[in-house]
């Protein structure tokens, strides 16, 4: 399997609480769900496509615990909740040793290994959802094949932001657009270590 971030920025690049003004409010953030005013009918066509390559999906404790609480309670025709609420899900967490949210493994000792493993396994994509932590920290072991952003057009000025971790990785882009109400939709795949060069004028091409 695949293992692939899709994640809600702003143009600051904060992800904290993009779903609701109540979702995230931890150390003193008061902006959530800055993202839902630009949900229409193309990003959700795109999402629900994107959720279509996951054989499962992977959390931090704190997204787990906001998606549990949440999802069982969303009922249909919402376009997500039969996949959200049985897919298999997998939580990075020292303090769970259950997750009520079925069906749920969680992951507490020797993550990179696990994770290692369940990639290797036959499959579409090991889907990060929100876990901006466990995001980052996935980026620095290396484990993240490609990466989805869907970019909104606000600055916070407050919140966490995404990818806080040490090792450099660059991207390729694979696929961009942007639908009615702003969103700017990228796809990247994992392309190596960053190269840097300096700048000495333009090169005239032929």
């Amino acid at each position: 399997m695949k293992l692939t971030l899709t994640q809600f920025v702003t143009l600051d690049g904060v992800s904290q609480g993009p779903g609701s003004p109540t979702e995230d409010q931890s150390d003193g953030f008061t902006r959530g769900g800055w993202f839902v005013p630009f949900i229409d009918d193309d990003f959700l066509q795109q999402a629900s496509q994107w959720l279509d390559a996951a054989d499962g999906l992977l959390f931090g404790r704190r997204t787990y615990l906001a998606f549990a609480r949440d999802w069982p309670q969303i009922e249909e025709p919402d376009p997500f909740t039969v996949r959200m609420n049985t897919l298999p899900k997998y939580v990075v967490s020292s303090t769970l040793k259950t997750g009520e949210w079925k069906p749920t493994t969680v992951l507490y000792s020797n993550v990179v290994a696990q994770l290692s493993a369940l990639k290797g396994k036959a499959g579409g994509e090991l889907q990060i959802h929100g876990s901006s932590v466990l995001a980052a920290s996935l980026l620095d072991a290396g484990l993240i094949d490609s990466i989805r952003l869907a970019i909104a057009p606000v600055v916070l000025g407050q919140g966490r932001r995404l990818f806080t971790g040490h090792r450099d990785s660059s991207f390729e882009l694979t696929s961009q657009r942007v639908t009615s109400t702003g969103l700017t939709l990228l796809e990247f795949s994992y392309a190596g270590a960053v190269q840097t060069e300096e700048y000495s004028g333009v090169v005239p091409r032929d």
